[in-house]
C-alpha cells in the first residue's frame, strides 16, 4: 500500500510518529530506515510531548509530563550525559532507544591549581553532540587563561580550541561550587559566573555562554539586582528562555525569587514570581528542581528540615500543590523530549 502513497508524504507521516513505532516500523520497510540528520532533526521539531526523568536514592523513572519543559543541564535533545566522579569517564545516553556510549575524559582531577568544569549540548546546525570541557588553572590572582577542550561524538576525539568573545582570565564558573548545572537553549550552553576580576567586592555575577556552532564563547550581564549580591543563584531554561532563580533570606525567612530573561536581550531580566519557604499547609520548599510550561515550579517539599522529601508541582499564585507521586532523601528531576539521535 505503501507504494501508492508519494516517499515525501509517508516521510511527513512518520515524522509525526513518537520514538517507540518509528523504530519498530523501520524494521519493516527499508525506505523508513533513515538516520540522516536532517530527518533525525526535523523528528526532534515534532515531538511535543515532554517527559520526566527522577532519580531518588540511585533509582531512576521515566514518566509522561506533557506540561513539563526540559531542563538541559546535562540533557538536550533527549540524550543525557551524567559525568562520572571519580571515574574518568562520561556516558552519552538515550534513553528513548536504550544506545548509550562511553566518553573518556581526559585531565580531570581537581586540586589547588587546577578545576573542571564540564558542559554538554547538541549542535543546532549537524545535531552533533558535543562535550565541552574547561579546565581552569588559577593562581591567586586569576591570571592564568582557561584551557578549552571539545569532543564532538561524530569525530570521537578531544581538540583544544581557541574561544573568542569573553574573558577567560576573569571569571570562576558557578558550577566549580556545584551550586548549578549549566542549560542549553537553542544551541547555546549557559553557565553562571563569578567575575573576580572586575568586581572590587568580589560579587559581579554574570552568565557566560558557549556557542555550540560556532565554538566562541559569549558574556550575558544580569541586571544589578542579580549581579552585585551575594545570595544563592541557579538556573533553569522553561519555554526555552534562560531563567535565574535568587535564593536569599528576606524578613528572617527563605525565599526563591524567579528572573526570566527577556528576547534574549542580556542584562534585560524579568521578576516572574516569588516562591515562599512555606506552602499554606506548613510543608517547608527545600529547593527548586525545574518548571512546567504552565509556569508550575516543580519543587521539594518537607514536613521538617530532618524528614523525607516529596516532589510536587507548585503553583506559585494560588500556592496550590500536585504531589507527583515520588519521595526520597534526594530527589533529582530531568525533563526531557524523546529523540532519534544516536540511532
Amino acid at each position: 500500500m505503501s507504494d501508492n502513497i508519494p516517499f515525501e508524504l509517508q516521510e511527513l507521516i512518520i515524522n509525526k510518529l513518537p520514538v517507540e513505532p518509528l523504530i519498530r516500523f523501520r524494521s519493516v520497510c527499508k525506505a523508513w530506515k533513515s538516520d540522516s540528520s536532517d530527518f533525525i532533526l526535523h523528528h526532534i521539531t515534532q515531538q511535543k510531548q515532554q517527559h520526566l526523568l527522577v532519580s531518588s536514592h540511585g533509582l531512576l523513572c521515566s514518566f509522561g509530563d506533557r506540561e513539563t519543559d526540559r531542563k538541559a543541564a546535562i540533557w538536550n535533545h533527549g540524550l543525557w550525559c551524567p559525568f562520572g566522579e571519580p571515574v574518568r569517564k562520561a556516558v552519552i545516553w538515550n534513553p528513548s532507544i536504550r544506545k548509550a556510549i562511553d566518553v573518556v575524559m581526559p585531565d580531570m582531577a581537581d586540586d589547588e591549581m587546577y578545576t573542571t568544569v564540564l558542559g554538554f549540548g547538541v549542535c543546532r546546525e549537524t545535531t552533533h553532540p558535543k562535550i565541552i570541557k574547561i579546565r581552569i588553572n588559577s593562581d591567586m590572582e586569576g591570571l592564568i587563561p582557561w584551557q578549552v577542550e571539545v569532543f564532538t561524538l561524530s569525530a570521537r576525539v578531544w581538540r583544544s580550541t581557541y574561544s573568542r568573545g569573553v574573558s577567560k582570565n576573569s571569571h570562576t564558573l558557578f558550577e566549580l561550587e556545584k551550586m548549578c548545572p549549566s542549560v542549553v537553549v537553542g544551541g547555546v550552553v549557559y553557565w553562571l559566573a563569578n567575575d573576580r576580576v572586575g568586581a572590587e567586592d568580589g560579587h559581579d555575577n554574570v552568565i557566560v555562554s558557549f556557542d555550540l556552532t560556532s565554538e566562541e564563547f559569549g558574556e550575558v550581564k544580569l541586571p544589578d539586582r542579580l549581579a552585585y549580591n551575594n545570595c544563592c543563584l541557579c538556573m533553569f531554561k522553561p519555554r526555552e528562555s534562560p531563567v535565574v532563580i535568587e535564593g536569599c533570606v528576606e524578613d528572617h525567612k527563605r525565599v526563591y525569587h524567579v528572573w526570566v530573561m527577556k528576547d534574549g536581550v542580556p542584562k534585560l531580566f524579568e521578576k516572574l514570581f516569588t516562591i515562599n519557604d512555606h506552602t499554606p499547609d506548613g510543608s517547608l520548599v527545600s529547593s527548586v528542581l525545574g518548571f512546567r510550561k504552565t509556569g508550575e515550579a516543580l519543587v521539594e517539599l518537607q514536613a521538617h528540615p530532618c524528614s523525607i522529601r516529596t516532589l510536587v508541582a507548585y503553583e506559585p499564585y494560588s500556592k496550590t500543590v500536585i504531589t507527583l507521586g515520588v519521595s526520597g532523601r534526594y530527589i533529582f528531576v530531568y525533563s526531557y523530549t524523546k529523540t532519534l539521535l544516536l540511532l
